[in-house]
């Protein structure tokens, strides 16, 4: 049992001691939440082979419903940032959730390709919400010492859904249509948002940058260490400057520029990566020859490399230098995804070359998102992770329908591969940028970590 008084800072409460019961749990329920979004964002390549039978429709002409999802996101990440910044995490990731059951089960309804798109829009914005405010939250949640593996393990949620959801999807293709995978998208967030509401806390640290109740942070303290006592006169604190007005100038400020663009243009051609495999994916497999089921099978592998991925990279970034990690990660991934052109119909080989490039680029994508959340402090990091990763849709966008120009075009699987491996190429170079802007900061402040490292100082 403890007692403090003076002034108490936050953030070396939670990293002062081991993880609690509600650290775990915040983890858990926010990994959840990544979990739905990974089943949601890949369904649509899973079903798009049944779905352009079913509605009569080319290949081509789903390009721009695989889109519309990812603009949903795209809007969702940059307006739900800012509104997690000034109303609280908690409530915005119930709304995003509940939001994006709505939409999901009305998709199960539709009978045009139109009704399709504006619904996947819909869907996207909930499912584009939440993501930021669940890293944020785990970052704030966690000890330095293990927060980009916390984080990491959280956000890798989004592959076990995306790879799980391979195997759901095919076993409901047998027996129903496509409309029972959208009911089963819509039926996850409804539980899981009753879950939050039962369970998820709110940040200390946003409570008490935003100067909530004393009381409420008194609580959110004792539900990670209950015998911990606080007198009366003792004032909270968090180690940072206080930013509450203007969220996204301050992005720019306080020598965060040239590491904000870096990570803009590194989430952009990620993503343009990850939508581009993740849409068209089994698609192309099938096209070379692979049956449908192995087609699914094989890029369910995709993510399953992106969980491992998560793991690996995790700990890597905790112990080494974050941008040298992610640099060499996403150039493996470019090889990777070159190559996967090259091996023809072989079962073994396309497992391989897809395992491999899940593993990096989702792995790596996973890791970016990591280290973003340490660019930026309390009072606009949600905004800040959720334009990283609202901008970076912009290339996820690009991707379905860049894929679906070049089937458009009779391009040969091998063309079309080693095409999608030069974004991965830009942003292991993206990656090098922000390792000199790492040493370049770290030069110029030997007292505090360098944009994007970690707590040793890597």
């Amino acid at each position: 049992m403890k007692e403090t008084s003076g002034s108490l800072e936050v953030e070396s409460f939670v990293d002062d001691r081991r993880m609690s019961r509600t650290q775990l749990l915040v983890v858990v329920l926010c990994a959840l939440i990544a979990i739905i979004d990974g089943f949601d964002v890949q369904i649509m390549g899973f079903v798009a082979p049944t779905l352009i039978h079913d509605l009569g429709v080319s290949r081509g002409a789903l390009g721009p419903v695989f889109s519309a999802g990812i603009v949903g996101m795209m809007a969702g990440s940059l307006m739900c940032g800012l509104l997690a910044d000034r109303i609280g995490r908690r409530k915005v990731l119930i709304g995003c959730m509940v939001w994006a059951a709505i939409w999901s089960f009305a998709t199960a309804f539709v009978n045009s390709i139109e009704a399709l798109l504006a619904l996947r829009f819909l869907t996207g914005i909930g499912l584009g919400g939440a993501m930021p405010n669940a890293t944020a939250l785990t970052s704030e949640y966690t000890p330095r010492r293990l927060r980009a593996t916390c984080v990491m393990l959280m956000y890798g949620g989004f592959s076990i859904g995306a790879a799980a959801g391979g195997g759901i999807v095919a076993a409901l293709l047998t027996n129903f249509t496509w409309r029972a995978v959208f009911l089963l998208g819509g039926a996850m967030p409804v539980v899981l948002a009753i879950g939050l509401i039962c369970a998820l806390p709110e940040s200390i640290r946003f409570m008490v940058v935003r100067g909530w109740a004393r009381e409420k942070v008194i609580a959110g303290l004792k539900r990670i260490d209950p015998l911990f006592i606080v007198s009366d006169g003792t004032r909270f604190s968090v180690a940072e400057e206080h930013v509450l007005a203007q969220p996204v100038k301050q992005l720019f400020t306080h020598g965060r520029t040239r590491a904000t663009l870096l990570t803009w243009l590194m989430f952009g051609m990620g993503y343009l990566d990850l939508y581009f495999l993740n849409s068209w994916l089994p698609t192309i497999i099938h096209d070379s020859g692979v049956d449908l089921h192995s087609a699914v099978l094989v890029t369910a592998l995709f993510q399953l490399g992106g969980t491992i991925g998560t793991l690996i990279l995790g700990r890597l970034i905790d112990h080494h230098p974050p941008a040298a990690v992610l640099g060499c990660a996403f150039l493996v991934g470019s090889v990777s995804v070159f190559v996967i052109g090259g091996v023809g119909a072989s079962f073994a080989l396309l497992s391989a070359t897809v395992f491999c490039a899940g593993l990096c680029i989702v792995g790596g994508l996973i890791g970016l998102t990591a280290v973003t959340a340490e660019l930026y402090p309390t009072g606009i990091r949600s905004t800040g992770i959720g334009w990283a990763i609202g901008i970076g849709r912009i290339g996820g966008i690009s991707g379905p329908v860049l894929g679906g120009m070049l089937l458009s075009l009779s391009w040969q699987a091998e063309e079309i591969f080693r095409s999608a491996a030069v974004p991965a190429l830009i942003t292991a170079i993206a990656a090098c940028g922000l390792a000199a802007t790492n040493r370049r900061k770290a030069t110029e402040n030997d007292e505090a970590p360098a944009i994007g490292q970690n707590a040793h100082g890597n």
